[in-house]
């Protein structure tokens, strides 16, 4: 990048919070990838005292930018440069700047001594960082939480992954990082750019560490946010895409799916066998067997007849359990099929790059896909919800699940024929009429310059399915709107969830929707919950899981996430499906799903995995108010549901590279076994007070390792940490809705101060908006006295009946009765 000229700025306008300047190109373009665009702008926004927005786009507002109805912006609602945590710093000649933390000089972000590339087809800059940096997220990838920092590259393009593979992009999409500097705090740089881009970070020759991005198109719209704590980082960058949806509290119950059942018989056998085991169920997930040939919204009607699907539904739900079904994108294109006719009627589809419709090759044969621009597409896809989900004469379904909306495309490159393709599989297809719809390029409108190439750009991202629309929808492909696939592909999932949401709040305007993805983009927490996708049955893949969640959960606020449990893919082992209920109990989404070309993998097939589950789901159990409250706060204040170790110990240097171990919550340490087929396990015990959540024994933590040897496989070390309070039910129960009738113990584990702290939220579980209906309770513990105070407006008719005090060789206990309708205090002795 040395021969490019860089840019001159020039005509720089400061005011109160803002700084505007001219980017003019500052000598012969160099024409690296792609044409180098000679007028660009900055703009510089103060909006609020920890964010700072620093944009550059062209000048003639015809390179696209992510709509705002795709991903609204934050309020601005502006602050003096004075008052802000991070200041910009501006060089007019070469362009470039930097961004330091106001308190201490400190410099975040610098491209000083670089220069910036903006071409047609490729976005180039880098920034300079200190030497062995902390960095955590660029998801969606299955590499170490920490990444690694010598000549590593993360690819964001959304794409079909089987089998999860490292060093790779995966199905999401979130161009956010979070930098941790130990005593000085920790940063977060947001890019929010939807184009494929390879992130690299890498040192020069001389040594110096740097992080550079490449990017094929889009701008340079970036949100710097001060922190100084990592959980403050986690809260603004949820400010900026939006606070996670708050989810019901069933959703955090056991759940079971595999694609591959044969019929609603063997579904109902499933849910027989669970209960036989003594092995709580929750929710029961139908995949794509329930349909006919593959398509969306129907029944097979051998297999899943409707009324044996609908006395399925009934019978689940009059045990307080759930049920929830698969709708894939992908659309037969068949003019018999109404969900077809009815969206050609509208215009729902996606078009080709002369206007027809696009077609490809999914599970129904040979498909067309919603394109989510067109005005009439999200109506279209409600009524077809409405239509097969309707509880009087369809299924009444309890949430949906969105799976293959990367878009996975059967068609291997842009050469494919997917009527000969689908023909091959025994699928119909039909000539449709083409109706035309041209692309737009009218000037201004930040919908993509014209004159690209879409399928094959000059700089090749390193997309570990080959070219751009390998796999995929062919990046040519226009939009309702006028854009391309080429720039908006990484965001086909974030809306496909958005018109699911949307649809499901249709149908039950009062309650929270459930919505499971497989895709992501930056904000898709707002809409869904997301599982890792295709994994396999093997022990790193269990290992990957958790630095999986900590990414997803702790740096791209997207909290209720998990893995699909003992592996999607492959031969499950009963000793790694053992350890891997023990593990999903302590993660946010807790499914066990296989593939059909994989055996049955269901916990009771096990004697060991049966025992695990039961101790595990017991846990999770008495723990789910404690796991609520935790979602709770994510969705209200963007504080994560799931902690790294080093957000709770922010200065100790020891934790910041661990991903195995995690606080579930801020009170509880998970350190799972992770050896293969090991009864050991080695993990980091911070410098403080714990005590062993199974026996409540005080552990002193000294900043060190510790093994732990003989740990049954139907076991997981779980510590509590000192200093909180810990809301348990008593005791378990076969669903959530039992659970929920069930009195509170609390168990007090005082710091090294003797003190401890905690709380608990209430609702009715399920409310899109409980109005005033709610309990927000904090207990305090001053080493004599427990104090719970707060809001109480949720009516509810249990009590707390046990009070445990730890910190002897037994804990401290008193029975009573206190209600949680309004404030007590009790003090232990």
């Amino acid at each position: 990048m040395s021969d490019c000229p860089g840019y001159t700025a020039s005509n720089v306008v400061e005011t109160d919070g803002r700084l505007t300047a001219d980017l003019s190109l500052a000598g012969t373009a160099c024409n690296i990838y792609g044409t180098d665009l000679t007028d660009l702008k900055l703009l510089v926004e103060y909006q609020t005292n920890s964010r700072l927005h620093v944009k550059i786009y062209d000048a003639g507002l015809q390179v696209y930018q992510i709509q705002e109805s795709v991903l609204p912006r934050p309020p601005n609602p502006g602050v003096l440069a004075t008052d802000s945590a991070i200041q910009f710093k501006l060089t007019e000649d070469p362009f470039s700047f930097s961004v330091s933390r106001t308190s201490s000089n400190e410099t975040l972000f610098d491209t000083n001594g670089t220069k910036l590339v903006f071409e047609s087809q490729y976005v180039y800059l880098r920034t300079w960082l200190p030497d062995d940096p902390n960095l955590y997220g660029l998801g969606e990838h299955s590499d170490s939480f920490r990444l690694p920092t010598d000549n590593y590259k993360r690819t964001l393009w959304n794409a079909e992954s089987p089998f999860i593979p490292r060093n790779s992009n995966l199905y999401g999409s979130h161009p956010n990082y979070l930098e941790h500097r130990g005593e000085s705090g920790s940063h977060g740089v947001a890019l929010l750019n939807a184009n494929g881009m390879d992130i690299n970070i890498n040192k020069t020759d001389a040594g110096d560490q740097y992080l550079e991005y490449n990017i094929i198109g889009g701008v340079l719209d970036f949100y710097f946010l001060a922190g100084p704590s990592p959980t403050d980082v986690s809260q603004q960058y949820a400010e900026v895409v939006g606070l996670p949806a708050m989810m019901s509290y069933w959703t955090f119950g056991f759940q079971q799916c595999k694609y591959g059942w044969p019929d609603v018989e063997f579904e109902a056998e499933v849910v027989a066998n669970y209960s036989a085991a003594n092995i709580p169920l929750e929710v029961l997930w139908a995949d794509i067997d329930y349909m006919d040939n593959r398509q969306d919204f129907t029944l097979d009607p051998e297999k899943y007849s409707l009324d044996k699907v609908r006395q399925l539904v009934d019978d689940l739900h009059e045990r307080g359990q759930k049920y929830v079904m698969m709708l894939d994108p992908g659309v037969h294109k068949l003019d018999s099929y109404p969900t077809y006719s009815r969206g050609v009627e509208v215009e729902a589809f996606i078009k080709a790059a002369d206007g027809s419709l696009y077609r490809g090759e999914q599970w129904a044969g040979e498909v067309v896909w919603p394109d989510w621009f067109a005005p009439e597409t999200g109506a279209w896809w409600t009524d077809e919800i409405l239509r097969f989900f309707d509880p009087e004469t369809g299924i009444d379904i309890d949430g949906a699940w969105n799976d293959m909306n990367e878009v996975s495309n059967f068609c291997a490159d842009v050469d494919c024929d997917p009527s000969e393709e689908a023909t091959k599989r025994n699928a119909e297809a039909d000539a449709s009429s083409k109706s035309l719809r041209s692309r737009q390029n009218s000037e201004g409108d930040m919908k993509g310059l014209p004159d690209r190439d879409l399928f094959n750009p000059d700089y090749r991202i390193n997309n570990h399915q080959g070219d751009l629309s390998v796999r995929t929808l062919y990046t040519n492909n226009t939009n309702a709107d006028g854009t391309a696939q080429y720039d908006t592909h990484n965001m086909h999932g974030l809306m496909m969830i958005t018109a699911t949401r949307n649809a499901l709040l249709a149908r039950r305007p009062n309650s929270r929707p459930f919505v499971l993805t497989r895709s992501t983009f930056a904000g898709a927490g707002t809409k869904a919950a997301h599982w890792f996708g295709d994994n396999d049955s093997n022990w790193d893949d269990y290992r990957a899981a958790i630095s999986q969640m900590l990414s997803f959960a702790a740096v791209h606020a997207v909290p209720m996430v998990g893995s699909d449990v003992c592996g999607f893919n492959g031969d499950a082992q009963e000793r790694m499906c053992a350890r891997w209920a023990l593990l999903g109990a302590f993660q946010p989404f807790y499914r066990n799903h296989a593939d059909i070309s994989a055996p049955n993998q269901e916990f009771y097939l096990w004697a060991l995995a049966t025992q695990a589950a039961q101790k595990a789901i017991d846990a999770r159990y008495r723990l789910l108010d404690y796991i609520y409250t935790a979602m709770y706060r994510a969705a209200s204040t963007g504080v994560p549901i799931v902690n790294p170790l080093f957000f709770v110990y922010p200065e100790d240097a020891e934790t910041f590279g661990i991903d195995l171990q995690w606080f579930y919550g801020d009170a509880l340490l998970v350190s799972p076994v992770t050896d293969d087929d090991s009864t050991s396990v080695t993990f980091y015990l911070p410098n403080d007070i714990f005590y062993d959540f199974w026996t409540l024994q005080p552990v002193q933590g000294k900043g060190a390792t510790i093994t732990v040897d003989d740990v049954a496989f139907t076991n997981i070390p779980v510590h509590i940490r000192g200093g909180t309070v810990l809301p348990l039910r008593s005791a378990s129960g076969n669903t959530t809705e039992l659970v929920r009738q069930n009195d509170f113990t609390l168990v007090v584990a005082p710091g090294s101060d003797g003190k401890a702290s905690g709380s608990l939220y209430l609702d009715d579980g399920d409310s899109l908006d409980v109005g005033d209906k709610y309990s927000d309770i904090s207990f305090d513990w001053d080493g004599n006295t427990l104090r719970a105070e707060g809001t109480f407006g949720y009516e509810t008719g249990v009590v707390v009946e046990v009070i445990k005090v730890l910190g002897g060789e037994e804990p401290v206990t008193k029975e009573g009765k206190w209600s949680l309708n309004e404030a007590f205090e009790v003090t232990v002795s």
